[in-house]
């Protein structure tokens, strides 16, 4: 699972994330939302032990994610903001590159084909990253995400640049996956939370503003839109 407690980020006189504090259980994929400049991928980057955090405390799986930090990232699948790679290498080199980071061997190397499969790379594995389009991109950053088969996913907005059925097939993907994984998905795409997330957590100005179902915030106006809701609580 994943816990925060208190965690806070400041750049001097900037507090980016303010005692940000919660718990996602296994099973549940907890939809992150706010506006730009909110605090998400600030949070998200603490939480993958990419920054560290100024004061508070963060765990993936029990381990503290700044004095455990190898066992924290052996949990962990994590899909950055941008999905950056190499772009020089070929889809499959660098696939097999990330296997190679997850030492993943013997029979562990069929994980290699069966992402491959799953992401529906096998049309692109011999061009170089950097001509991929931006929904090829996206979808090899989320195939080195659970390329070992993390027991967390923390995806930061996972479908941004797919199409329309390529949206759906990752959302599928996700479904699939929730019942066995802990999952947090960073979005701006309202139906998103709807179509996957069982819970939401919405946060403005580096804190929590509110956390609940998606049905439970969308009852929160007579309209039931949760759209409205997020724009009423963030305003």
């Amino acid at each position: 699972m994943i816990k925060t407690e208190a965690l806070t980020k400041q750049y001097g006189d900037l507090t980016a994330v303010d005692a940000v504090s919660f718990t996602v259980s296994p099973g549940e994929v907890l939809g992150f939302l706010g506006p730009n400049g909110a605090g998400k991928t600030t949070t998200m980057r603490m939480l993958a032990g990419f920054i560290g955090a100024t004061s508070g405390r963060a765990s993936i799986c029990g381990h503290d994610v700044d004095t455990d930090s190898i066992a924290a990232r052996a949990c962990l699948g994590y899909l950055p903001e941008g999905a950056p790679a190499y772009g020089e290498m070929t889809v499959r080199d660098f696939l097999n590159f990330v296997a190679d980071l997850r030492h993943l061997r013997g029979a562990a190397r069929a994980r290699v084909e069966a992402v491959i499969e799953r992401l529906q790379l096998h049309g692109v594995l011999t061009q170089t990253i950097e001509t991929l389009s931006k929904g090829f991109r996206r979808r090899v950053g989320l195939a080195q995400a659970i390329m070992h088969d993390p027991p967390v996913l923390i995806l930061d907005e996972p479908t941004d640049g797919l199409d329309p059925n390529q949206k759906h097939e990752v959302r599928t993907l996700i479904n699939e996956m929730a019942g066995e994984k802990t999952v947090i998905i960073s979005t701006h795409i309202l139906e998103e939370v709807d179509a996957v997330c069982t819970r939401a957590i919405i946060i403005a100005h580096g804190r929590i503003v509110a956390d609940d179902t998606p049905q439970g915030l969308a009852a929160r106006l007579p309209s039931g839109r949760l759209d409205d809701v997020f724009r009423s609580i963030t305003a």
